[in-house]
C-alpha cells in the first residue's frame, strides 16, 4: 500500500539526509611523498626506483596504515618528464585510487620552481588532472627543458598566474624552506622576497609552506656519518621545524604580521623508508598535516587553501580546535576595540601509542600572539610585536580522558593574530637539532593562526 506524503514525513526524510551528510572533523594527510616515479640520471638515462623506491599503491597503502586520510603524489620533474608521468605515473595513481577508495589521493607533483627550491602543486580532483599537470610542467617547471633562462622567479610568476586562472585553483606550497640556506638568516632559493611575491600575485594559490620539512629520519640512518634532520646543513631546524617556523618573531610571523594569510604544513618527503635502510618515514608514520574538512576531495583542498590546518610529530596531539569571537582556525574574529575575549581551545592528546611504540605526553601548550602591521620591506624577516603571552602546563588546563581544555582571555586594542604551540619536551623555545639526534622524543605541535580583527 502506498503510504501518504505529509508535511511531516517529508520533514523527517529531510532530516535523515542532513543527519547522513559528513560533517567536517580532522583528517590527516601529507602533501609531499615521492615514488619509484622519482629517479635519478645514470648515464644520461632517467632510471626509475633509484630515488623514491615505492609504487604509488604502496604509498596508498603505507598512507592508511598511519592513519592518514588524504595524501598527495608529488614525485620530481627533470627533463622531459613531462610525458613520462603523463604516460605512467598518472596510471598508477589511478590504480591506488582504486585498491584504496576511502583515502583520498590528490595527484600534483614537485615542482622545479623557477628562481627558488621545490614545492608542491596540488591539483584538485577532476577530470583534467592529468592534462594539466603535463600542461604546467612542461611549460614552467625549471628543468623540464634545458634552458636556464627559465629559472628565474618572473617564470614563477608566470606560472602562477597561470595556475590562478584555473578553475578550480590548484594550490602550492613551498618545500623545505631553508634548507638550501648558506647559514641562519642566510636565506637561498626560497627568501622572504620570492615568497611574497609568489602571495601577491596568486594569494589563493601559493598559499604556505612546510613548516616541518620532510626526511626527519636521516638521523636515524646507521649506514653513514651522523646527519642533521631534514639534510639541513647549514641552517638546521629546531625541534624538526624550519627556523622560518619556529623562531617567535620570524618570518613567518612576519608575514602574519602583514595580515597575509600564509599557512604551514608538515609532511614526509618520503623516498626511503629507515627500515629499509633510507632516512624518511612513510607518509604519516612522524608528520602529519591536520586539515578541518569534510571527507570530501574538494573540502580538503578549501581547508588548505583557508588555513584550517594544524600540524604535529609522533601524534603529540589528534585534534586542536581554536576559538574566538566564534572564529576558528585560519578564520577572522571580529572584535569591537578596547573589549575582552577569549581563545577558547580543545585539544586531544592520544591515549594509545604512536609509530614508534612511544605514548607522548603533553608537557606544555605557549599561546603566541602578534600584531598586525601592515606590509613591510619585501626582505623583511621579522616581527618585533610577536610573543609568548603565556604558557600551560598540565596543571592549568583541564584534562578528561584525552581531551585537554583551557582558556585564555585578553583585550583586543588592535588588529592581530594567535597562534598555538605546544611539546613533548622541556624546552622553553625550540632548540637547535643537533647532529645524529633521535627525533622521536623531540615532539611539537603548531597550530595555524587565528586572526583578530578590531571594530
Amino acid at each position: 500500500m502506498r503510504l501518504p506524503v505529509t508535511l511531516t514525513s517529508i520533514l523527517a526524510l529531510l532530516a535523515v539526509t542532513a543527519t547522513a551528510e559528513p560533517a567536517r572533523q580532522w583528517l590527516a594527510g601529507d602533501h609531499h611523498v615521492h615514488s619509484r616515479f622519482s629517479g635519478k640520471v645514470k648515464d644520461g638515462q632517467y632510471v626509475l626506483g633509484t630515488d623514491g623506491i615505492y609504487t604509488i599503491p604502496k604509498n596508498a597503502e603505507m598512507a592508511q596504515t598511519y592513519g592518514l586520510k588524504w595524501f598527495v603524489s608529488t614525485d620530481h620533474g627533470g627533463l622531459g618528464l613531462s610525458q613520462l608521468h603523463y604516460d605512467q605515473t598518472w596510471p598508477e595513481v589511478v590504480e591506488a585510487r582504486k585498491a584504496t577508495p576511502e583515502l583520498i589521493i590528490f595527484y600534483g607533483m614537485e615542482f622545479d620552481t623557477p628562481g627558488g627550491d621545490h614545492s608542491s602543486i596540488i591539483l584538485p580532483v577532476g577530470p583534467d588532472e592529468r592534462e594539466t599537470l603535463r600542461r604546467l610542467e612542461h611549460s614552467y617547471s625549471a628543468h623540464e627543458v634545458d634552458d636556464p633562462g627559465r629559472d628565474t622567479t618572473e617564470h614563477m610568476l608566470k606560472a602562477l598566474r597561470d595556475m590562478d586562472s584555473l578553475s578550480p585553483k590548484p594550490l602550492v606550497f613551498a618545500h623545505h624552506p631553508s634548507r638550501s640556506a648558506k647559514g641562519i638568516d642566510q636565506y637561498h632559493g626560497h627568501t622572504p622576497w620570492e615568497l611574497r611575491a609568489w602571495h601577491d600575485t596568486a594569494p589563493s594559490v601559493a598559499v604556505g609552506m612546510e613548516g616541518a620539512p620532510g626526511h626527519q629520519g636521516t638521523s636515524l640512518k646507521v649506514t653513514h656519518s651522523p646527519r642533521k634532520r631534514g639534510y639541513y646543513v647549514n641552517s638546521p631546524t629546531y625541534g624538526g621545524f624550519d627556523i622560518m617556523t619556529a623562531k617567535v618573531g620570524g618570518m613567518w610571523d612576519s608575514f602574519l604580521g602583514e595580515g597575509r594569510r600564509f599557512w604551514i604544513t608538515a609532511t614526509s618527503d618520503s623516498h626511503r623508508n629507515v627500515a629499509d635502510g633510507g632516512e624518511d618515514f612513510w607518509p604519516g608514520q612522524y608528520a602529519k598535516t591536520y586539515v578541518w574538512a569534510k571527507p570530501d576531495q574538494s573540502d580538503i583542498i578549501d581547508g588548505l587553501r583557508h588555513g584550517r590546518i594544524f600540524v604535529a610529530t609522533g601524534d603529540l596531539i589528534s585534534e586542536l580546535d581554536m576559538e574566538i569571537a566564534g572564529a576558528h582556525n585560519g578564520g577572522t574574529a571580529q572584535v569591537k576595540a578596547g573589549h575582552t575575549v577569549t581563545l577558547n581551545v580543545r585539544l586531544r592528546d592520544p591515549a594509545g601509542p604512536n609509530a614508534n611504540g612511544d605514548r607522548p605526553e603533553l608537557k606544555r601548550v605557549d599561546v603566541i600572539m602578534g600584531d598586525i602591521t601592515g606590509k613591510s620591506d619585501i626582505k623583511a624577516d621579522t616581527n618585533p610585536t610577536t610573543r609568548v603571552v603565556k604558557r600551560f602546563g598540565p596543571a592549568d588546563w583541564t584534562r578528561d580522558g584525552e581531551i585537554i581544555t583551557l582558556s585564555y582571555s585578553f583585550k583586543v586594542e588592535r588588529d592581530g593574530y594567535v597562534r598555538l604551540r605546544g611539546t613533548s619536551t622541556n624546552e622553553m623555545e625550540p632548540e637547535a637539532d643537533p647532529l645524529g639526534e633521535n627525533p622521536w622524543p623531540d615532539l611539537w605541535f603548531y597550530s595555524n593562526p587565528v586572526f583578530v580583527k578590531a571594530k
